[in-house]
């Protein structure tokens, strides 16, 4: 199983950007997948997690509104579209799939993890 994160990059306060998550040796449609961010110094926090087979969403409370999770089974890949992005957003963001169930926002409760894409805010 490979993730590979892209999208990340540097923008302006009240920018956007959109992640993307490469799935290979999975079929996203088939797991859940979640998206994950660090910053330095800091522990790994989650950011919003998709149910693919039911296209059921949940969200952290610091980016609902903001954020919107979405997945294209034909491409095989989850998304995180940003928007209104804050300093505070500046972080590592990974994304994560086979989720073994149990709290969502729990990195424990993930098996596989991409490198992460970095976004910084400014």
């Amino acid at each position: 199983v490979q993730l590979v994160e892209s999208g990340g990059g540097a923008v302006q306060t009240g920018g956007s950007l959109r992640l993307s998550c490469a799935a290979s040796g999975i079929a996203v449609d088939n797991f859940c997948m979640g998206w994950f961010r660090q910053a330095p110094g800091k522990g790994r926090e989650a950011v919003a997690h998709i149910w693919t087979a039911y296209g059921v969403t949940y969200y952290a409370d610091f980016v609902k509104g903001r954020f919107t999770i979405s997945h294209d089974k034909v491409k095989n890949a989850v998304y995180l579209e940003m928007s209104n992005l804050q300093p505070e957003d500046s972080a590592m963001y990974y994304c994560a799939t086979s989720y073994r169930g149990g709290d969502w926002e729990s990195p424990l409760n993930y098996k596989y993890w991409g490198q992460g894409t970095q976004v910084t805010v400014s």
